[in-house]
């Protein structure tokens, strides 16, 4: 059986689109072939990121920061989201136009200053949101 592939995309693939991958995977679970990539693939996801994903029993173990090129010309996703304003506006057009495209913009944990405890509870806020999105999208999907 062929499952709707799913990509969730942002600028560096290390925070949001990680997440967003994650919380998919492990609330659907092999309802989806889930995947995420960036348009400025940063090559890591932040310590931050797993901690706070680790906090809830979600290993990332597996997830890599790939660039949305990986993806061109060899997969069709039957949904497609950005998950920040400039994923949204560097996309290629041929993604934007697959399936169903939404976009869900988020806070970049990656932006975040002030000090560790201030980072983590602002990625926690945002990891938080993600998760909300995600499990509101699943009552839409017939899947």
């Amino acid at each position: 059986m062929n499952k709707p592939r799913v990509l969730f995309l942002c600028t560096g693939n290390s925070a949001r689109s990680q997440m967003a991958e994650a919380f998919l995977r492990t609330y659907a679970g092999d309802r989806f072939e889930v995947h995420s990539a960036g348009v400025d693939a940063k090559g890591f996801i932040l310590p931050d990121v797993i901690a706070v994903m680790k906090e809830l029993g979600i290993a990332m173990e597996g997830q890599r920061s790939k660039s949305v090129t990986e993806y061109l010309g060899k997969m069709h996703f039957a949904h497609v989201v950005t998950v920040c304003g400039d994923a949204e506006k560097n996309c290629p057009a041929v993604f934007l136009n697959m399936g169903t495209h939404e976009h869900w913009p988020f806070d970049d944990p990656a932006s975040i200053d002030g000090n560790d405890p201030e980072r983590l509870n602002r990625t926690r806020e945002i990891r938080d949101q993600i998760a909300s999105r995600i499990r509101e999208w699943l009552k839409t999907q017939a899947v």
